[in-house]
Formats: C-alpha cells, structure tokens, sequence
C-alpha cells in the first residue's frame, strides 16, 4: 500500500511544470544565425566594448544551438548593444594606508536582438546591471593591476547574463 502512495506521489510530480531555470528558450525555432556587432560605447572606458562580442559569441556558442556568424547580412537575427555607464567604487580601505583594496565595477548597458528580416524586437532590456569586484594589492612591491583581469571576468559575467536574459525572455 506504501509502495503504491509512493508512486502515485512519484507520477504526479512529473507532470507538475517543473523546470530548472536556465535551459529555456523562448527565441523562434527559425532562428539559426546570430550576429553580435560592435556594442556602443557613451562612456570613457572602451576596452570593455571591445570585449563584449567575443565574450558574448563564446558564451551563445557553448551554451546554445546558435551559430555567431560576422557578417550582418547572412544572419537571422542581430544582438546589439552599447555601455550606457561604467562606475567604479572602492568596497575596502586598507587601515594601514587608507588605499582601496578592494573596487567594485558596475556597468549599465542597453541591449536588444532583432530579428534581421523583419526587424522585430525579440529582446529588449535597458540599463542592464552587472557588477564584479576585485581586489587591488596594498603594499607598492606586490602592486599588480587587476583592473585587466576584471574586465575580462565582467565581459564574460555580462556575456553568462545577457544570453541567459535572451534565452529565458527575462
């Protein structure tokens, strides 16, 4: 009798809804081939924009069925992009010195993919927020410039959201 309650509670749960987040995709079957052009830049920082294509290509390479192509006019659909704003704060202070040891970078940026043809909004979200901190080394004989690395860590934090964002419709 347990053994039949416990697979009647089994069965049930199966056809729930339930899904792990992450592994939607809410784009049109038709789509096959994305184009990541350039992304805007209205701050003064540009090594990020440099980096955002690339990272995000990689990022929809590994995790979807899309193949990232260059060339705008052989692609379904065209993911574009610009920074909108770029903030950097300390987080924390040395006692000793009173330096920062530790920054946070927060970068704000509009991004939207358009199906190529038509030209119909597929995604759409404005002041997207992603933030990475990084420490920054005290004593002057151990100074290493971390600010590389972290933009290299916060393209690929802006490339794990924005194609999550695109896929889930988020």
């Amino acid at each position: 009798m347990r053994f039949a309650a416990l697979v009647l509670a089994a069965f049930s749960l199966v056809g729930c809804g339930y899904h792990v987040g992450g592994h939607g995709d809410m784009l049109p079957s038709t789509l096959r081939t994305i184009a990541i052009p350039a992304f805007g830049n209205n701050t003064t920082r540009y090594k990020l924009t440099e980096q955002l294509p690339g990272a995000i290509g990689r990022e929809f390479i590994s995790r979807t069925r899309y193949q990232v192509v260059t060339n705008l006019d052989t692609a379904d659909a065209v993911l574009s992009g610009a920074v909108v704003n770029f903030y950097t704060a300390p987080t924390i202070f040395d006692q000793k010195t009173g330096r920062a040891a530790g920054i946070q970078v927060s970068v704000f940026m509009n991004i939207s993919l358009k199906e190529r043809k038509t030209g119909k909004v597929l995604y759409s979200r404005e002041n997207m927020e992603v933030r990475q901190r990084y420490e920054v080394a005290t004593d002057q004989l151990q100074y290493f410039d971390e600010s590389t690395v972290a933009l290299q860590r916060l393209s690929q934090e802006v490339a794990r959201q924005v194609v999550s964002s695109v896929l889930e419709a988020f």
